[in-house]
């Protein structure tokens, strides 16, 4: 089991939900200063922290597993190095790649109907994209193919992958290795979801068939000004034959 969960800190928590639920994602988790939202694909936490915090508008890379244990098992034996953590918070496995980078798996939990699904009032066209920075590309797609990870796209610049339980896994070409920007792939249409977002009074536009939604940490110039919503790559015969 494995799917895209990254965790988004901010001090805007009400604007950020209300963005994300305008995308199509449904609350599942509300507490305290802790949210966590369904996308048809994929998942998202949303950590409350106070204006000027270092975290404040700033996304952690993460995933979700089933079986932390084996997770961290199959990992080592693929040849990545993955340590059990315990702490008052609960067990966690972190995962070091080979570029430098390190990012926590959290055990997931199950739906209602003992499945691993997210919930089925989301939007199943949205999917959450979690990114990490790298000087190294081939070795951080190294990483997220040890981890289960399955292969899209890969080239000098950035690396794509799917996983077994929904949300894409993303490796894009920076000077640094850092955690990257929150990002959205939409399987529908741009235009009724600009609609939706605008119907919420969330500034949004269309530009050169990406969507930029206005960013609620954009504020002071600590956060990108907007939230990218894509489509996803579209398989050519050649591609789909490869």
């Amino acid at each position: 089991m494995l799917r895209s969960r990254p965790i988004h800190y901010t001090s805007h928590p009400e604007e950020w939900t209300a963005v994300l639920h305008a995308l199509g994602m449904v609350t599942t988790v509300e507490e305290g200063d802790w949210r966590e939202f369904d996308a048809g694909s994929g998942r998202l936490a949303l950590g409350t922290v106070e204006h000027g915090h270092p975290l404040d508008g700033s996304t952690v890379f993460s995933v979700e597993v089933g079986d932390l244990a084996e997770f961290a098992r199959r990992t080592e034996e693929s040849g990545t190095q993955a340590e059990l953590h315990e702490a008052p918070s609960g067990t966690t496995v972190q995962i070091s790649t080979d570029d430098g980078f390190d990012f926590f798996a959290f055990p997931a939990g199950r739906a209602a109907d003992g499945t691993w699904a997210t919930s089925a009032d989301a939007d199943a066209a949205l999917t959450v994209v979690a990114t990490w920075v790298s000087p190294l590309v081939g070795l951080a797609a190294t990483g997220l193919k040890n981890v289960g990870a399955r292969p899209r796209t890969e080239d000098d610049e950035s690396a794509t992958f799917t996983t077994k339980n929904g949300g894409i896994l993303r490796v894009i070409h920076g000077a640094d290795t850092g955690n990257g920007d929150l990002a959205f792939e939409y399987d529908d249409g741009l235009e009724p979801l600009l609609d939706r977002l605008r119907s919420a009074n969330i500034e949004s536009r269309i530009s050169e068939d990406v969507l930029y939604v206005a960013n609620p940490d954009a504020a002071g110039g600590a956060a990108p000004a907007s939230i990218v919503v894509e489509n996803p790559p579209r398989s050519t015969p050649e591609t789909a034959n490869s």
